[in-house]
């Protein structure tokens, strides 16, 4: 009679059919109690971050492929002794170039597309995503800055062109996140590593140009190949963090964000409220 009375007491009013019960990460236990609310984005395999659109996808994807094919392209219609290797891109668009609009257009839509991915990039940190948005910015202004005929340089279009390459080199470790459900793209050792490797190769351009190494041409087609190619890489990390979903009550289930767990569906609420009326038969006696 005394277990009777305790499992009766123990045994937990179950909700109505279609209510939703809060899921809550038990942290000494691992168990899952009930509660009321929305799922806590510490459950296992739950997406703790928001997806990237398609439209991000595409415009980080096609970035690189339209710098790298633009610099290819304009480089091969130039008349002149034009060395990819010592020269540098922008002299592609200078005043006086051959078929200069090409690489005009290349950044003009290279720039473009890194502002439609800041804007995508939604599990990026939004400091991030401002300063690769303020980097594509910079590229619409080199495009509109383009350098003197014969060389000499112009100080807008260096200082436009400078503040771009910093804030691609710079964004990565800025958009950092912290979490065991972010995506490796955006954790703070992957972040720091390739705003690390990008500053890097960013100094050897600028040594290059201030030293006239002779190799600016390929340090610079390097930086802008590496920053182009960075965000598709994180895009891609964002999409592979992505899981699937599976019905609740099934080994491995999870639940989508903005849903809830129904009890009523054998979701983790009754699983905990078993495995303690198990516990409780055990102590009486009666799991026989």
């Amino acid at each position: 009679m005394a277990c009777q009375a305790m499992l009766e007491t123990r045994q937990p009013a179950m909700p109505a059919p279609g209510r939703a019960g809060r899921v809550r990460r038990d942290a000494a236990s691992g168990t899952v109690p009930a509660a009321s609310g929305t799922v806590s984005s510490d459950v296992p395999g739950t997406p703790a971050m928001p997806g990237v659109p398609w439209w991000g996808m595409v415009s980080a994807a096609v970035a690189p492929v339209l710098l790298i094919s633009g610099w290819t392209f304009a480089a091969g219609l130039q008349r002149g002794t034009y060395n990819a290797v010592a020269d540098t891109v922008s002299a592609l668009a200078a005043e006086g170039a051959a078929d200069r609009w090409v690489m005009t257009l290349a950044f003009l839509l290279a720039g473009v597309f890194e502002v439609v991915t800041g804007l995508s990039l939604r599990p990026a940190a939004a400091a991030g995503r401002l300063i690769l948005m303020a980097g594509g910015v910079a590229g619409l202004l080199v495009a509109a800055s383009p350098e003197p005929a014969g060389g000499g340089g112009s100080v807008r279009h260096m200082s436009v062109a400078a503040a771009g390459l910093v804030a691609l080199a710079a964004w990565p470790a800025a958009a950092r996140r912290r979490g065991p459900s972010v995506p490796w793209g955006l954790r703070p050792a992957v972040s720091a590593g390739a705003s690390a490797v990008l500053l890097a190769v960013l100094l050897w351009f600028g040594a290059e140009l201030l030293t006239s190494g002779g190799q600016a041409g390929l340090a610079e087609r390097l930086l802008g190949g590496l920053q182009t190619l960075w965000p598709a890489l994180v895009i891609l990390s964002c999409c592979l963090s992505q899981p699937g979903t599976q019905p609740p009550g099934h080994p491995g289930s999870q639940v989508s964000p903005g849903r809830t767990a129904d009890p009523a569906e054998g979701g983790p609420v009754v699983i905990a409220e078993k495995a303690t009326n198990i516990a409780d038969l055990r102590g009486c006696g009666l799991d026989r």
